[in-house]
């Protein structure tokens, strides 16, 4: 994985910060106002969960309570677009309903 820091960065990211934990590809990473970040050396690198067989972007419509406008779902990067984490589930606003891009694991 390419290394994209993330600029002008002053929170130090921790398992006490407050920002939900998700393990990617073998590490763990911070969800930060829409962007997935990931301690590298002295700075953060910018990630994006990848489109895959485990997180589809396709269309796979689910019941959807909240809408997601506004909702407090947590903004995760995936592929070229953003989802919004939902009980370990990537959840896509799609037109009238949200689509299920796959699993995404929550670090206690």
């Amino acid at each position: 994985m390419s290394c994209t820091q993330h600029e002008n960065h002053p929170h130090v990211h921790s398992e006490h910060c407050g920002h939900v934990r998700v393990r990617h590809e073998g590490h763990v990473d911070y969800l930060h106002d829409g962007h997935l970040h990931h301690t590298h050396a002295s700075h953060y690198d910018e990630h994006v969960i990848a489109v895959s067989a485990t997180n589809p972007d396709g269309c796979a419509p689910i019941a959807c309570a909240c809408g997601h406008v506004g909702c407090g779902h947590p903004l995760v990067p995936h592929g070229d677009h953003f989802d919004y984490l939902v009980d370990g589930r990537l959840h896509h606003v799609h037109g009238d309903h949200c689509d299920d891009h796959g699993p995404l694991e929550v670090v206690a």
